[in-house]
């Protein structure tokens, strides 16, 4: 080969070696391209330009590196020469489904609950309300919006009940859940449910549903009984909410086999309050009195309290059947017409009850007081009692007001110093959230006669005080244990409550000002007087209940933890929940470590209780829940037979779509909807925070006076339509 050959075969070798040198480099550049931007769809032009290959060459060796990728399955094309990264390559996050009841679908990622990543039907791949499902990213977010991603991958099916109405053909059961968030029926095979009858509501569990077919397939939970029935209505709520409404054999056996008599034993390790005027106030219509309250004179101005807890931890011993399930289900719940208790009757409405003229067991916390509020003594301990009195708080209530009655020395001292005990708290700066809570009048068969409601008056002030009392000093003496001059750290359970969120405050404070109320305060305890200010100034106000709900929802939630924080809404720096162990188990909890404490030993383990802190504030989110829509259940149905009837209300809120009106004297709240005013083209101005008429120029706002007529009463889905009145 000659020189000149050599030279040329050279400068080709150099060239095809820069030449896939800058290949490699633009493949390198393009997949961090895809990498990078995740979401995005790119076109062969966007992508030979970004790497700087514009012209037909660079264009040409960017159409083989797309080649390659589509080759080795790192990207696929999504369209006509545009291309994106494989789903197998993106960056995947894992969270739950939260089905909103427009049909939208949110997954709440792990991690960092107040994210939220938006779901469309056609990307969902049949995951469901509760699933806990992998995604990956779809759509880069945008200012204001969620972001968009596809569902890869469902890791576990929720096994929360879905509660609905039955429909049966000559093959099938489908069954139409109560709840929007489904959105579709349930196929259940009729041949497995021979016991399921027409108009029968069921709780159902998806159990699967493959790619390609129309509908999920379920199974029968429970036979809940006739939709409309007020036993099967009741059941369903706590089914919807995956609460239990029975005992097992087990648990009730378990209760059943405690012996009542109060050994000699027992009443050896206690300190005897038989002798000490005892007795008990509760709601009128209470099966179970759990605390009582005790006082003596001990010499002029000085007076010994006793707050007296039922001893529930005597009975229910850790890790036996009963602590199981007293720890499952967290907390009793109180719906409407029932009680759904955290333990068997046995103990709730027997060994637990502190009842009249009979002996108990109690863990108590014993104050000596003096009328100028100074704590001179306390003491913590297990006790015996006996129960001279039950009084119904209507019956404590006309002793306070009238002087006269059982025991009206006693109760007449008890209330001075409670009342004492509230002004200096409130002193000190708690927050006066005292929101009004609707109740019903019901027949023998549990539907609504009448709605009124609650009043609080000094009587039930009285017993809270003093219950406050007990479970701080009970926080502090467990956590703030003194030796040698020195704080020494002993695990606790609070209950905590933290500083508001100033986000949350600006934007309340920005509400309020639109309306004519003035919020200055941003953080500390300035906020705390500000918000009792507030309070007080909209008292009596038709905007009232709305203006305490939105205060409430600007506060940070109390929950339970070991880590104390102080619970700034009672402006207490120690606080935990000492004094309902039979509804409460966090209560349970509190008794077993002043036990310890109090026999002088270590502290206890605090990730084993951290982790049953976190699942009893869940659970009372649940219980809580539940009792809301159990509220809301009744007020449906006690309107379910007034429907063109007109009444007066109030607006307490607004949307898009609609006008929420709390009716008066009741707190009834309905919606009436915009597309159904008839004399205007009415729109929501959110910075306003009001609705306006286009033409008419007539506004709505928070507070407003209207008459509306009641259009429609939903019981499936718990909704009131009214109709608005225009004069």
């Amino acid at each position: 080969m000659s020189r000149k050959n050599r030279k040329e075969n050279n400068k080709d070798s150099r060239r095809e070696v820069r030449r896939e040198s800058r290949s490699r480099d633009r493949a390198a550049f393009i997949a961090d391209m895809f990498r990078e931007f995740s979401d995005r769809k790119f076109s062969l032009k966007q992508l030979a330009a970004a790497s700087g290959g514009a012209d037909r060459e660079g264009r040409n060796t960017t159409r083989d590196v797309l080649v390659q990728m589509l080759s080795d399955g790192f990207i696929e094309e999504c369209s006509r020469d545009r291309y994106r990264l494989s789903s197998r390559h993106q960056p995947r996050f894992e969270g739950v489904v939260c089905g909103a009841s427009s049909g939208a679908l949110f997954v709440r990622l792990d991690g960092d609950e107040q994210q939220e990543v938006y779901i469309s039907r056609r990307n969902a791949h049949n995951a469901l309300d509760g699933d806990h499902v992998r995604i990956v990213m779809s759509r880069r977010v945008r200012s204001g919006a969620s972001p968009e991603g596809v569902v890869v991958e469902i890791v576990e099916r929720s096994r929360k009940p879905y509660v609905g109405v039955a429909s049966l053909t000559h093959t099938s059961i489908f069954v139409t859940p109560d709840s929007k968030r489904l959105g579709m029926d349930i196929y259940l095979p009729k041949k497995l449910y021979a016991d399921v009858r027409d108009g029968d509501k069921v709780a159902v569990r998806i159990v699967s549903w493959d790619e390609g077919t129309r509908l999920p397939v379920g199974e029968i939970v429970d036979i809940l009984g006739p939709a409309g029935d007020n036993d099967t209505e009741m059941h369903a709520i706590l089914a919807e909410y995956d609460l239990p409404y029975r005992f097992d054999d087990e648990v009730l056996g378990a209760a059943a086999a405690i012996p009542a008599a109060i050994t000699e034993a027992d009443y050896a390790e206690r300190r005897d309050f038989r002798q000490v005027t005892t007795f008990t106030i509760d709601p009128a219509d209470a099966k179970d009195f759990d605390d009582a309250l005790s006082v003596r004179r001990l010499s002029d101005g000085v007076w010994e309290v006793g707050v007296h807890i039922a001893d529930v931890t005597h009975y229910v011993t850790p890790g036996s059947v009963l602590d199981t399930e007293a720890y499952d289900r967290g907390t009793s719940v109180y719906l409407v017409d029932r009680t759904v208790p955290m333990l068997p009757e046995r103990l709730s409405n027997e060994l637990c009850s502190l009842r009249p003229k009979e002996e108990s067991l109690c863990f108590s916390a014993v104050f000596t007081i003096n009328e100028e509020l100074e704590l001179l003594d306390e003491w913590f301990g297990r006790t015996v009692i006996y129960s001279d009195r039950r009084f119904a708080y209507e019956e404590a209530q006309q002793v306070i007001e009238t002087g006269r009655g059982d025991y009206a020395e006693e109760i007449l001292t008890l209330n001075r110093l409670a009342q004492g005990l509230r002004r200096e708290r409130f002193r000190r700066g708690a927050i006066s959230f005292e929101r009004e809570e609707v109740r019903f009048r019901l027949d023998e068969n549990g539907r609504p006669l009448g709605v009124y409601v609650k009043e609080q008056k000094e009587a039930n002030q009285m017993i809270e005080e003093f219950m406050l009392l007990a479970n701080r000093r009970v926080a502090e003496f467990c956590g703030r244990r003194m030796q040698n001059g020195r704080k020494v750290a002993r695990t606790m359970v609070y209950r905590v409550h933290d500083e508001p969120n100033e986000e949350k405050l600006t934007r309340f404070r920005e509400f309020i000002t639109r309306f004519g109320y003035s919020f200055r305060a941003s953080k500390g305890r300035a906020v705390a007087k500000e918000m009792n200010k507030l309070i007080r100034q909209v008292h009596d106000r038709p905007e009232a209940n709305a203006v305490s709900t939105l205060a409430v929802r600007s506060m940070a939630k109390a929950y339970y933890t070991t880590d104390n924080i102080g619970h700034y809404g009672l402006a207490f720096p120690y606080y935990t929940h000492f004094t309902s162990p039979i509804r409460r188990y966090p209560d349970m909890m509190v008794h077993r470590l002043l036990a310890r404490y109090l026999a002088g030993g270590k502290s206890a383990d605090r990730n084993e209780l951290e982790e049953r802190c976190a699942y009893a504030s869940d659970r009372e989110i649940v219980a809580a829940e539940a009792e809301r829509a159990s509220i809301k259940y009744k007020m449906v149905e006690f309107m379910r037979d007034k429907i063109g009837e007109e009444f007066d209300g109030c607006v307490s809120g607004m949307s898009e779509w609609g006008i929420y009106v709390e009716l008066n004297d009741t707190h009834i709240e309905g919606m009436a909807f915009l597309r159904d005013i008839e004399d205007d083209f009415y729109v929501f101005d959110q910075a306003r925070y009001q609705i306006e008429g286009r033409s008419t120029g007539r506004t709505f706002t928070l507070g407003t006076p209207v008459r509306v007529r009641v259009k429609g009463a939903d019981l499936r889905r718990r909704t009131l339509d009214f109709e608005l009145i225009l004069k």
